[in-house]
């Protein structure tokens, strides 16, 4: 007996070792400049598109633009400015080359130089240095979180909802630009009141309607750090559904050849309010029409093919207004929240399901192995679902090491990475957990994946049975010893 607890307590103490020296991964995509920093006016705009989308809960906005380097010299860092308060709420920026699919995102990290100056700046890398009067077509994305306001703030429950959106007729920059225009782009064409702005040419004034379009421009040159506010109020019976946190855990077992997953949502409909307490009678009538509501009545979760075991509870318990479809096509779980979730309402709940290992998880040729999950996942909706917070937790098996991630999400909305230790049912030092928390996506970024390569040693993988084996021979061996110890005393033996 106590040569097994000394070999299980060895081999706790090797593995605690192995996982400390691998928790120190960090990542970080701020840099510190000089807080008297200004970008160099090394370059200029010559051609600028900027497309605003508001078509779902959240805005997505294209920059389109040629830049030319004016400088003497070659330049390979161009800097794209924000103010703080839009800063806060911006995530997912990614650059490229509009004429070289090929070429790959380019490096954007958010520069800081003055926490309480009204600009920063992100900083995008060139791939090769531009040389003095060439020029260069780059395409700049990004998207912005709680961007509306509902515009009444309250409304009747059967009513229409109209949103509203303040933005610059100029596209953020922080050169000269030469030529440019904004394209704004609504779900619909009833868009009742928009900021007018005076024409130029042949145009007497802006914005240009067409359709569920409007275009601000083309403007002549402006200066760098030029803004026109305009302001929009447009259309949008639809929820707009905020995911506020998500905690997304990924189980790996080895000896159970399973990937267990789990959800936890914080939901928010920022959508409007209701102007008079929820009649839920009239709600049942309208459902036998389906008109159009901006009430979320339920979501979709497209699962990967072979998921299995899906639950979905709240903080009252299981809810059974769910359905699952699975077959060699498709996974999908729909679940409907106990009511109708208007504006103003929150809505916490938790999802999970699990998987076969196989669909996830491989070895590699030197005895390691790969995880393939996706980052994120979360439902699918017509209008959009945007992320605020997002904690995604992968728990390796007891002893796993050597821990390494790669995922194609921006580099800009991740916040930070580590390793931890999390402590379960029969585990001895605890299971080795990766944790990486991101900010500002939306769910165009659903499936893109997080790769997660680690070493699993042998002798850890054999250590949970040896602690049962030990546990079990303990339980055993002491009971065996506590039935065979007489307690009674003995009777005095007669002269």
């Amino acid at each position: 007996m106590k040569a097994v607890a000394v070999f299980s307590a060895a081999l706790s103490l090797l593995s605690l070792g192995s996982a400390s020296s691998d928790a120190a991964i960090k990542h970080t995509s701020n840099v510190a400049l000089p807080s008297t920093f200004k970008p160099p006016q090394v370059f200029k705009n010559a051609n600028l598109v900027h497309v605003v989308s508001v078509e779902k809960n959240y805005v997505k906005e294209n920059i389109n633009v040629l830049i030319e380097n004016v400088d003497k010299a070659a330049q390979d860092e161009y800097f794209l400015p924000f103010t703080p308060e839009q800063l806060s709420r911006i995530g997912g920026l990614e650059v490229k080359d509009r004429k070289d699919a090929n070429a790959g995102p380019f490096k954007a990290e958010l520069v800081e130089f003055d926490p309480t100056s009204d600009v920063q700046y992100f900083r995008i890398t060139l791939p090769t240095p531009l040389k003095p009067g060439g020029q260069q077509t780059l395409g700049i994305s990004y998207y912005v979180l709680k961007a509306f306001r509902p515009l009444p703030a309250t409304i009747n429950q059967d009513e229409a909802q109209y949103l509203s959106y303040s933005c610059s007729a100029y596209a953020p920059s922080a050169y000269t630009t030469t030529k440019q225009k904004t394209e704004i782009k609504f779900p619909s064409a009833t868009i009742p009141d928009y900021t007018k702005l005076p024409g130029s040419g042949d145009v007497t004034e802006f914005p240009v309607k067409q359709g569920s379009k409007l275009t601000y421009g083309p403007f002549d040159e402006k200066p760098a750090g030029a803004t026109e506010p305009v302001t929009v109020r447009f259309e949008f019976n639809k929820p707009v559904t905020h995911i506020a946190q998500l905690e997304r855990d990924i189980e790996v077992s080895h000896w159970g050849g399973n990937v267990a997953f789990e959800e936890r949502y914080t939901l928010y409909h920022r959508g409007a309010n209701l102007s008079q307490l929820f009649n839920r009678v009239k709600w049942a009538q309208q459902q036998y029409y389906n008109p159009t509501s901006h009430a979320l009545k339920e979501l979709k979760f497209p699962l990967r093919v072979g998921s299995a075991d899906p639950y979905y509870t709240d903080v009252i318990g299981n809810v059974s207004t769910s359905r699952f479809r699975s077959n060699k096509r498709e996974a999908l779980l729909e679940i409907r929240p106990r009511y109708p979730l208007f504006g103003g309402w929150k809505y916490p709940f938790t999802i999970g399901w699990n998987s076969d290992a196989k669909n996830f998880l491989r070895r590699t040729a030197t005895g390691g192995f790969v995880l393939n999950v996706p980052f994120l996942e979360g439902p699918k909706q017509l209008e959009g679902i945007e992320y605020e917070e997002i904690q995604v937790r992968v728990v390796l098996p007891e002893g796993a090491e050597n821990v390494k991630f790669h995922t194609p999400i921006p580099g800009s909305s991740i916040v930070d990475a580590d390793v931890e230790i999390h402590k379960t049912f029969l585990d001895t030092i605890g299971r080795t957990a990766l944790v990486i928390k991101a900010r500002n996506l939306v769910d165009d970024f659903r499936d893109r994946e997080l790769v997660v390569s680690y070493d699993y040693p042998f002798m850890a993988s054999i250590r949970k049975p040896l602690v049962i084996f030990g546990s079990v021979l303990s339980v055993v061996v002491g009971a065996w010893i506590i039935g065979n110890f007489e307690m009674k005393f003995s009777s005095a033996k007669k002269a």
